[in-house]
């Protein structure tokens, strides 16, 4: 982490000179069940990782809005007064966008621009280690980080339940992708060793011990180097047909339906309609049993829901790739206790739970399996479940 925040302090100097006035960060995300459930007003259980996006921020005495990001080049430059989905795109479009929904919040596009006050223009740059397109959430680590940052610096005082729907909001309206609010809850919200139970229906939140530390075992990312964009038609399709079939069955979310609904929506929706919905039906179910599961008897017993959620996306919602069902395959035949993809989907990474003493052999398994199969090299490695965001400096 020093080494990330001084790559910051760096990153800050190269391109607008001096010291900023603090570091914040934001982490990425595994979601460890519940896929889709989210903007279906269902249950997701993520957990905030140590992979991590730092923002390193100063005020400014006009009302200019200047980012810069160690992945890109350049800065990109925006007045306050001109802060607008259209006028946003590109990478700049998460960081700025937040920028733009904490204007709406804050209730004026106006303000004092003395530094330091409320809407006073901020320089920002950006540094991360989370994987980019790896599905671990590296948009919702910058915006979180910006979030936190523009809070800080603008004296707004907005809880992180805020923060997290602003940042939401900012990914919805700005780049246009229509994700959730799972990405941001988690990154906002989460502890070392838990995991967090978000109803995404009344969002709240309870903080879940993983016990993976106890029990010896852990995360392993398997990142297929497979990218994939939330803003692409795949994951709008999704959403229409989860939209289409709760409509049909008469209800205003797809949480109202329960397994028991399941036989009534095969006789009423189409095929491909009805596969997206018990995905989202039964990935529910998992979700409330693998959190009921780590309550009473650890991490050991939950393989099977993960391996059940993999399923569930691959045959019923079909966003999982043949990289994907590799990584996945190979970990469960390497001994892994579990395995599934993680993420929006259509490429990305998949997770596997792993007992500490074999994770090497089952990433080792993963290599090989790909390297017989002709795809690039996974890119495997470790997370833990970490703090969410904070200020650093």
């Amino acid at each position: 982490m020093n080494e990330l925040l001084q790559r910051g302090s760096e990153h800050f100097a190269s391109h607008f000179g001096g010291t900023p006035d603090g570091l914040w960060s934001a982490p990425g995300r595994v979601n460890l069940i519940g896929e889709h459930t989210d903007y279906n007003d269902g249950f997701a259980f993520p957990i905030a990782i140590d992979k991590r996006t730092t923002v390193a921020a100063r005020a400014r005495a006009d009302r200019l809005l200047r980012v810069a990001s160690s992945s890109f080049p350049g800065v990109v430059e925006v007045c306050l007064d001109d802060l607008s989905p259209d006028a946003l795109t590109g990478w700049a479009a998460y960081p700025l966008g937040v920028a733009w929904a904490m204007s709406q919040a804050a209730g004026r596009a106006g303000g004092s621009a003395a530094a330091g006050s409320p809407m006073a223009g901020v320089d920002l740059a950006l540094t991360s280690d989370v994987p980019a397109g790896a599905g671990l959430s590296s948009s919702a680590a910058v915006e979180c980080a910006v979030a936190l940052a523009l809070d800080d610096l603008w004296g707004l005082g907005l809880d992180r339940q805020e923060l997290a729907r602003l940042g939401q909001l900012a990914e919805n309206k700005v780049v246009g992708a229509p994700t959730g609010i799972m990405d941001q809850s988690a990154s906002l919200l989460g502890e070392p060793d838990h995991g967090i139970l978000l109803d995404c229906q009344s969002l709240q939140t309870q903080s879940v011990p993983l016990g993976f530390a106890h029990a010896r075992a852990g995360l392993l990312v398997i990142d297929t180097r497979t990218s994939h964009s939330h803003a692409d038609g795949g994951y709008a399709s999704r959403r229409r047909s989860c939209e289409d079939g709760a409509r049909s069955m008469g209800v205003g979310s797809l949480r109202a339906l329960g397994p028991d609904d399941l036989p009534r929506a095969a006789a009423l929706l189409d095929d491909q309609t009805f596969r997206r919905v018990r995905h989202i039906v039964t990935e529910n179910q998992r979700v409330l049993d693998t959190v009921a599961a780590l309550r009473t008897s650890g991490p050991a017993v939950i393989g099977t829901f993960l391996n059940e959620s993999h399923v569930s996306m691959r045959d019923d919602f079909e966003i999982s790739t043949p990289e994907l069902d590799l990584a996945v395959s190979s970990a469960q035949e390497a001994g892994a206790v579990g395995a599934r993809m993680t993420g929006g989907g259509f490429g990305g990474a998949a997770i596997a739970l792993v007992r500490d003493d074999d994770a090497g052999r089952v990433a080792e398994e993963i290599a090989v399996s790909f390297a017989r199969a002709g795809y690039t090299a996974p890119h495997i490695f470790p997370v833990t479940a970490s703090e969410g965001a904070r200020r650093e400096r």
